[in-house]
């Protein structure tokens, strides 16, 4: 991960509360919020960064902290490969008898299964939601995850967090975000939940866009 890029809420985590009364308003934006005076940088290709100043020592030993170097990049250099691909979304939990519960997005008819039995979370438990991914190409810069959940139409929670900045390679990333609480009760049991999934960059490009679903059960 591009040194600097630190793990935050972008914005007040909306959550589901206790569902124990009435339902908290929730915004059901799934765009990233605007940061006040924030421009992206100008965005330059992996060769770009890797031939930049290649005289300076210091500068070289900054690219490779940063995993921008020859080595570090070969194996993601296909000009055809997918700038990114999200691989597997999961939620995880010590709580959980096998300590997740995930959806392989990569694996043709997953979400489509998915749709069909939902993720099932236990009640009350700490969990996090947890991306992997891959970076291919070049460097993306200030990813973000945001997901809106609905139940019955209707947006109950909201979550926005910095995935950070990353160079291409063939190994995968994996990015997990704060951890929540899951609400107990009736009414947190009574409905199954929708969910709609966004990973943007700092210029707003979309490079996943997808709807998944999960259901709390009792303890």
């Amino acid at each position: 991960m591009i040194a600097g890029a630190k793990r935050h809420h972008l914005a007040p985590r909306l959550s589901f509360a206790t569902m124990s009364g009435e339902l908290p308003e929730v915004s059901d934006n799934i765009n990233p919020t605007p940061t006040a005076g924030y421009k992206p940088g100008e965005k330059k290709s992996i060769q770009e960064y890797q031939s930049l100043d290649a005289g300076d020592e210091s500068l070289r030993r900054w690219k490779e902290s940063l995993g921008i170097s020859s080595s570090a990049t070969q194996g993601a250099m296909d000009p055809h490969a997918p700038r990114l691909v999200i691989h597997s979304l999961a939620l995880e939990s010590e709580q959980l008898p096998d300590g997740r519960v995930g959806i392989q997005l990569d694996r043709p008819g997953e979400l489509e299964k998915v749709a069909k039995m939902p993720l099932q979370i236990t009640e009350g438990i700490e969990y996090a939601v947890t991306i992997q991914f891959t970076v291919g190409r070049e460097v993306l810069s200030g990813l973000k995850y945001i997901h809106v959940v609905k139940r019955a139409g209707i947006a109950v929670d909201r979550m926005e967090e910095m995935i950070g900045s990353y160079p291409p390679r063939a190994e995968p990333y994996t990015k997990r975000f704060a951890p929540n609480t899951a609400p107990s009760g009736f009414l947190a049991r009574s409905g199954t939940n929708t969910v709609r999934s966004r990973v943007v960059d700092d210029d707003g490009t979309t490079y996943a866009d997808f709807t998944w679903s999960f259901k709390f059960t009792k303890a």
